[in-house]
């Protein structure tokens, strides 16, 4: 059975009254102790943009997921709750990291539109004992090159929601992103009006989406494509290497993975609420849990984020814009599944 902690209760934990010195603001400690390796780097620099997360004033740990952390193999040792906060808040940087923002683009409710990683910094990927690779991403962790004016900060509240939903869906069998870390900034976050603001760890198999690929297509050249095609293939769908036509063959594979993950959705009666490109991943994982709900009572009309004013992304209509987002993915692909555009798309 799965179980977290929160390593302490909020009274215990030792409050930090003023912010840390700038010289120490990103001092490296060997606790917890990651197994980072970076193969994100790999890419043309046009695919990211080296950034450190923003330390923060008063950081508090407030729930750890210590099962999740021995299952990736990071080793935590007899690390304070105060080392800890520190590290899970962005305040110190772990030994090995290298941080960056992802560049992306997406649809949006139907309209393209660039984006990138506004107020999250991948750290660096695990290597566990079996050799898997998983993203360590920091969520609400301070502005970046992508923020597009925006604060990069996080609420509690939403980051709590996003723990507990993508811990309930990986019980509950469906493939999707995992929750390592929820920490307390300290400061106040502005939206509707100030709310504590805090940091999640999220974990997941990569971060590669049908909007990183629109990106290369939009923005950059043929052959960056050719190697995100290939980058890609080479974490998910290594089998793929030797296929006559890689291009086509990560459509299918992309496709297939979408329809099962779908497919599960619709059995849990769980509504995404925002299947925009770039929330549609190339593993087929659930990702980035923000107006998400599971249905009390069966309606396909059912919609549960409040700015789908036009209910494109209501329950029902899921499997249908899962499609929609592979047409879009099939169009990102098309100057390499064939050089010439007909027979591309024949």
């Amino acid at each position: 059975m799965h179980t977290f902690s929160t390593r302490t209760s909020r009274d215990a934990v030792r409050v930090l009254n003023h912010p840390l010195p700038p010289s120490f603001a990103y001092l490296c400690t060997m606790l917890p102790s990651f197994n980072f390796d970076h193969s994100y780097l790999s890419l043309p620099e046009r695919f990211y943009s080296r950034v450190n997360p923003t330390p923060v004033a008063a950081p508090e740990m407030l729930l750890f997921n210590e099962s999740l952390a021995r299952e990736l193999d990071i080793r935590f040792g007899d690390s304070s709750d105060e080392e800890l906060a520190q590290v899970f808040s962005g305040t110190t940087l772990p030994e090995g990291a290298k941080p960056l923002a992802q560049a992306y683009a997406g649809h949006q409710f139907g309209g393209f539109t660039m984006l990138g990683d506004g107020r999250a910094v991948l750290l660096g990927e695990q290597i566990d004992t079996a050799g898997k690779r998983f993203d360590i991403q920091f969520k609400g962790s301070g502005p970046t090159p992508y923020s597009r004016r925006g604060d990069g900060r996080a609420t509690l509240s939403s980051m709590l929601r996003e723990y507990l939903i993508s811990e309930a869906m990986h019980h509950l069998g469906i493939a999707g992103s995992r929750s390592l870390a929820v920490t307390l900034t300290g400061e106040p976050v502005l939206r509707n009006g100030p709310e504590p603001g805090a940091v999640l760890t999220r974990v997941m198999s990569s971060h590669l989406r049908v909007g990183t690929f629109e990106y290369a297509r939009q923005f950059l050249e043929v052959d960056d494509l050719r190697a995100l095609t290939d980058y890609a293939i080479d974490r998910h769908y290594p089998h793929l290497a030797t296929a006559e036509n890689k291009a086509y063959a990560l459509l299918e594979a992309v496709m297939d993975k979408q329809i099962a993950l779908v497919c599960e959705w619709m059995r849990v009666g769980f509504i995404h609420g925002v299947m925009n490109t770039d929330n549609t991943h190339i593993g087929g994982m659930s990702f980035d849990f923000g107006p998400c709900a599971f249905m009390n009572a069966y309606h396909p009309l059912t919609v549960f984020s409040s700015i789908d004013r036009t209910g494109r992304y209501a329950f029902g209509k899921q499997p249908g814009i899962a499609q929609w987002n592979m047409g879009v993915f099939a169009g990102a692909l098309l100057p390499i599944i064939h050089e010439d555009d007909e027979q591309a798309l024949e």
